[in-house]
């Protein structure tokens, strides 16, 4: 499959407990590692603009999810706490030390999630457009999935996910294209159905595995960036508020939150504006 998708990167695994084969990418050297978990129906390449950024400061690992890029696909329980056990694991096996787990989207509630599960696995936490700051009431996410559902009866996966991905950037969505290219080559790897239960068991878990509430347990220094145009958070539809006011509710719970909110700039933040998140990163790692 590797050879219809330009992969800058050696892909390395590590097989878990749950007997999932887990991809990752390895890249760079220094006393601190950051782990890079990316977001709903992405895979590790969705950090390499900061990889590239910021490998010759810090190691940089960057996870396939199970269920998503190269990892394994298979009859497990995914969502966020599965997700957080798995991102665990892969650190004890890796033997990593003065870590900085680094989420995007689902990515930084799973991030949070693996923090209040094992408190000790990280130093440091980097939250880039995270959900789990935004809250739903039961109608609400009754209301959240039904939507999906019926979005999913008019188009294909693939479109699906190529409107998801553009929606995720401010300006130029095209740029995201080469992404969308090697996510469309890995779903057509695998069935339909297969893709189609992980993705909505990822998305009953971001609603249903909530984490607002216990953000001030997190005890590690914590930055958080938004992007101000961002158009997936908030939920426009459930919640006509600005996504400064979800970053700032979400925030004031933490114990010890830097906020950025970056402009012009839409959900992919870590993507749309590369230059301006490593360099936050960096000044926050030293």
């Amino acid at each position: 499959m590797t050879g219809t998708i330009n992969y800058p990167y050696t892909i390395h695994n590590v097989r878990l407990g749950n007997g999932c084969n887990v991809a990752y990418v390895d890249e760079g050297k220094g006393d601190k590692t950051i782990v890079f978990i990316h977001g709903l129906a992405t895979y590790a390449l969705s950090w390499k603009k900061n990889i590239e950024g910021l490998k010759k400061h810090y190691r940089c690992i960057a996870i396939d999810l199970p269920g998503n890029g190269f990892s394994d696909r298979g009859d497990y329980s995914y969502g966020i706490s599965f997700f957080a056990g798995c991102v665990n694991e892969l650190i004890n096996k890796l033997g990593l030390k003065n870590v900085c787990l680094a989420g995007h989207s689902m990515g930084g509630q799973i991030a949070i999630t693996t923090l209040l599960q094992h408190p000790k696995c990280a130093e440091k936490l980097v939250l880039c457009a995270p959900a789990g700051f935004e809250t739903f009431t039961p109608v609400e996410k009754d209301i959240y999935q039904r939507a999906l559902q019926f979005f999913d009866l008019f188009s294909t996966e693939e479109n699906s996910l190529k409107k998801a991905i553009q929606s995720s950037f401010y300006l130029n969505p095209d740029q995201g294209d080469d992404m969308v290219h090697d996510l469309q080559g890995i779903i057509r790897a695998y069935p339909t159905s297969v893709y189609r239960s992980m993705i909505d068991a990822c998305i009953a878990g971001m609603l249903n595995e909530p984490v607002f509430d216990r953000l001030h347990l997190i005890k590690q220094p914590t930055l958080v960036m938004y992007g101000e145009r961002d158009a997936l958070i908030p939920n426009k539809l459930l919640h006509p508020v600005s996504t400064r006011k979800i970053a700032e509710a979400g925030c004031s719970q933490l114990q010890d939150a830097t906020l950025h909110m970056i402009p012009q700039c839409g959900h992919f933040l870590q993507w749309e504006k590369a230059d301006v998140a490593n360099g936050y990163v960096r000044g926050f790692l030293g």
